[in-house]
């Protein structure tokens, strides 16, 4: 095995998906996730950003989905037909899309159950507690309110402590920042680029907000009608005048022939 290979934590070949059977969502996926890499899944509302991280999680059966073809691996290992919670177990996490809380549970009961999901002691459990509460000062402050109760975007700090409460190596989350005001999503993306810079966290996120996304990702893949049609460094994304003027309003210009690359 190449130096190269095994530093890869996620690998998604050719993967195709579909809907009922008959609606094709993905069609030949290509996108990898390197150790300590912040990946960003970018493209417009309906590209398939958000089947690609349920097929990933293997939640797609829960929505009548299901991978037709391709292969998914994790820490080098198939993870087809891998239960999501054996995922977690494993350190591959995700935070869904629209801020996924308990909401008659409080904060911190919210955050506990992430961690009884990997099986914590009660001595880790109040460690992880811990970690969360100093990462998210707000969360500590409303710990005993139920988050049905709290802003959007403190349900947004609860939903991604709740996941790392499950101590993940891979963090995959589904739009963060949407429907959340600026400062908040800039605060939520800061403690994310802190993660992965200081404890080395792994992370693909899936961003309708491409210039945040290029913002702070090391690379980013481009999905369109289901298709991977480009990737490559953040900095290299950001400098082309194609991707300025279709994904981050630098100008008119129609779809990029760049990017029809399949």
């Amino acid at each position: 095995m190449t130096q190269a290979a095994s530093n890869t934590l996620l690998r998604v070949e050719a993967l195709e998906a579909r809907y009922g059977g008959a609606v094709r969502a993905l069609d030949r996926v290509d996108l990898h996730v390197d150790a300590g890499e912040i990946v960003a899944l970018v493209g417009a509302n309906g590209a398939g950003k958000t089947t690609l991280l349920r097929a990933i999680s293997n939640l797609l059966p829960a929505v009548r989905g299901q991978v037709t073809g391709g292969r998914i691996t994790y820490a080098g290992a198939d993870v087809g037909h891998s239960r999501t919670d054996a995922l977690v177990r494993r350190g591959l996490v995700g935070v869904l899309e629209g801020r996924h809380c308990f909401r008659a549970l409080t904060i911190e009961e919210n955050l506990v159950t992430g961690g009884l999901g990997r099986g914590a002691s009660r001595s880790e459990l109040r460690a992880d507690l811990e970690r969360v509460y100093d990462l998210f000062p707000r969360l500590r402050q409303k710990r005993a309110i139920a988050a049905g109760l709290v802003s959007g975007g403190e349900q947004q700090m609860a939903a991604i402590g709740r996941a790392l409460m499950g101590r993940p190596k891979l963090l995959v989350l589904d739009e963060p920042s949407m429907g959340l005001a600026p400062k908040i999503v800039e605060e939520i993306y800061r403690i994310l680029a802190a993660l992965n810079r200081d404890e080395g966290l792994s992370l693909l996120v899936a961003e309708q907000n491409v210039r945040l996304a290029l913002r702070h990702a090391h690379r980013a893949v481009v999905l369109e009608n289901g298709r991977s049609v480009l990737e490559g460094s953040a900095a290299s994304l950001r400098g082309r005048d194609d991707v300025k003027a279709f994904y981050l309003g630098a100008g008119v210009a129609p779809r990029p022939a760049a990017l029809a690359l399949g």
